[in-house]
């Protein structure tokens, strides 16, 4: 069946919080690189932005009427600017863009002929997956994140065909872009004025994705380096808190033995919660916050009484044992394991 004139393909959202010196570059990548094509929209949500945000992004949407749509709301985080972009989005799918960062020109042009043709042919996707890029602009360097060792490539496959995910694959935001009805219909449990949503959004709707396709593509431009960025450490350490929060809502999504039924999601999702479980436990180490150790504690203890399996592949695995060891020495070994890592793996 043809698709109306004003049918768009994707929306891409952008959660904007005092974003003016930055937006621009995000916008005008994705309408330069989309040809200023009619099937692509553009929401941007001003989080209850203090600076010239809200205007700029009333001036985006008045040039181009049709493709970009000013969304305005009070401020409630980057969560709820993401779901604010999701209730307005009409595109089939929808990607977030954050306001800093921005798309490759080349590889969203083919992204665009690839979800095209799924329109055409009448294929369901319910999740497209693309490479990202660390850009980071202070020392010049540039990290490409693919997947072309752990999934199939020019295919539609299921989770049974994906192989295994390196320590550095894991599926973030950057690298995903969701059909908008399995987005919606996962209730994504963001919370407000929190930070490190993205963690939630990238691991709570899989199991509803049922057919999925990966392009070999370096789209996502994820810019690292900015004064006070979410993924700074020190800044991490002061919003420990936040990490705690978001990881306790990983945990009660799902009791992955029970719930989740292709073998290779459960065990990516349980290397996905483990992951989210080890920084916890290193960086309450690196926390001078004396509570910092109490809230460890408490989170292993409450993942034992909520679900034992998911607690025993978590604690006793290599990264549990590694990052929980006794004694002070312990925990300079942790923190200088963490830091070794760092370097090798560049995510932060």
């Amino acid at each position: 069946m043809p698709k109306s004139a004003s049918h768009k393909v994707i929306t891409f959202g952008i959660p904007s919080f005092n974003a003016a010196g930055d937006m621009d570059r995000c916008i005008s990548s994705i309408l330069e690189g989309s040809s200023y094509a009619s099937d692509v929209e553009i929401i941007i949500v001003d989080d209850g932005s203090v600076d010239e945000t809200p205007a700029k992004a009333d001036e985006w949407e008045a040039r181009y009427p049709g493709i970009i749509r000013a969304v305005h709301q009070e401020n409630g985080g980057h969560g709820i600017a993401v779901l604010s972009g999701l209730r307005e989005a009409t595109g089939t799918y929808y990607k977030v863009v954050d306001s800093d960062d921005w798309l490759d020109a080349s590889a969203l042009s083919t992204m665009l002929t690839i979800l095209r043709g799924f329109e055409e042919r009448g294929t369901r996707v319910d999740l497209f997956i693309s490479n990202y890029v660390y850009e980071k602009l202070h020392e010049g360097t540039h990290t490409a994140i693919s997947y072309r060792s752990a999934l199939p490539r020019k295919r539609v496959f299921s989770w049974g065909e994906v192989g295994r995910f390196r320590p550095d694959q894991n599926l973030l935001m950057h690298s995903l872009c969701y059909r908008t009805d399995v987005l919606r219909e996962a209730d994504l449990p963001l919370p407000a004025h929190t930070f490190y949503v993205d963690n939630i959004y990238a691991y709570v709707p899989l199991p509803r994705c049922k057919t999925l396709y990966y392009a070999d593509i370096d789209l996502y431009r994820y810019f690292i380096g900015r004064e006070g960025q979410s993924v700074n450490e020190a800044t991490m350490v002061r919003r420990l808190d936040q990490q705690f929060r978001i990881t306790r809502i990983m945990m009660e999504a799902y009791h992955l033995y029970d719930d989740v039924e292709p073998a290779r999601l459960r065990s990516y999702m349980m290397h996905y919660f483990t992951m989210m479980m080890t920084i916890c436990s290193v960086f309450s180490k690196l926390s001078d916050n004396p509570e910092a150790k109490t809230w460890i504690r408490e989170l292993w203890h409450d993942l034992k009484a909520y679900d034992e399996r998911m607690y025993r592949h978590a604690r006793y695995g290599v990264l549990g044992v590694g990052t929980n060891l006794p004694t002070r020495a312990g925990d300079k070994l942790t923190i200088g394991a963490y830091h070794l890592a760092s370097k090798i793996f560049k995510f932060n």
